[in-house]
């Protein structure tokens, strides 16, 4: 067996990320931490909306019957008024570039996927939205590498 070649295989270019050790990382990836952040921002902001909505105007949502994670529609507000907070405040942190933010965001955001997952018969259409979003978030955040030079 030959080893790999060609132009799909350089063993002295870059390493996977964009970027090789000892190196800063690209425009591109630096962007789509900071493009991450910016929705975290936004995607926080929109949970607390739909959290007010739900605490002040219960028919709004649909209600759904013998469903395994049945709350009240209030209940189901503080939640997203809450994960809202989070998101948006772990989001800054990503933007300010802190060393805790990109992990945490990776926890929270997940988090919050499976929160609109588990939200999905109340809201469909939204929760599918936000889980896209969210998935775009996640993408963006395990993209970027962290390389120290010593």
């Amino acid at each position: 067996m030959s080893q790999a070649s060609g132009p799909l295989h350089d063993p002295s270019g870059p390493a996977p990320g964009g970027h090789s050790p000892g190196s800063r990382p690209t425009a591109a990836v630096t962007g789509l931490v900071l493009f991450a952040g910016v929705m975290m921002l936004v995607n926080g902001l929109l949970g607390i909306l739909q959290g007010i909505v739900a605490v002040a105007k219960d028919s709004v949502y649909v209600t759904t019957q013998h469903y395994t994670f049945e709350f009240s529609l209030t209940a189901w507000g503080w939640i997203h008024i809450v994960w809202g907070l989070a998101i948006a405040a772990v989001g800054y942190g990503v933007i300010k570039g802190s060393s805790w933010g990109r992990v945490i965001a990776i926890l929270v955001v997940s988090l919050g996927l499976a929160l609109n997952f588990v939200f999905l018969p109340y809201y469909p259409l939204w929760s599918l939205v936000v889980i896209a979003i969210d998935s775009i978030i996640l993408w963006s955040l395990c993209l970027y590498h962290s390389h120290t030079t010593m």
